[in-house]
């Protein structure tokens, strides 16, 4: 009986150890079914995620084009106002008269103003001058 059993112990070893590798690796293909299922629905929803996220981008650019063009068409718009500005004018041409020495009488009777703006553009550009 020890001789049959030394024979057959090798092939019932074996056996054990084969149905222990077919179980294992059962159970390893259903945790990698299991990973794949999780890690495909993570995929699919950061996706959406950056899809989302994208489209919020791309509409908050569009609107910083937008808002950008507005400020530019302000920003010229109000430049043609200063240049086409008749009070602009007279008051640069009251400031280079003060710089030239004039007084307020030659102020108000040159450039149109009043005696008060005569004064504050006399008094603005000594100040600035000193």
């Amino acid at each position: 009986m020890s001789e049959q059993w030394t024979t057959l112990a090798p092939w019932l070893f074996s056996s054990v150890v084969l149905v222990l590798l077919l179980v294992q690796t059962v159970i390893s293909q259903l945790q990698i079914r299991m990973l794949r299922s999780q890690l495909k629905s993570r995929c699919d929803s950061l996706g959406r995620e950056l899809h989302a996220s994208g489209s919020g981008n791309i509409g908050m650019g569009h609107r910083v084009v937008a808002c950008e063009r507005k400020l530019h068409e302000l920003a010229t718009t109000v430049d043609e106002m200063r240049q086409n500005d008749p009070l602009r004018i007279s008051y640069d041409e009251a400031s280079r008269l003060v710089e030239l020495g004039a007084d307020i009488d030659d102020l108000m009777n040159t450039c149109g103003i009043s005696r008060p703006e005569a004064e504050l553009v006399s008094a603005l550009r000594r100040k600035h001058v000193a």
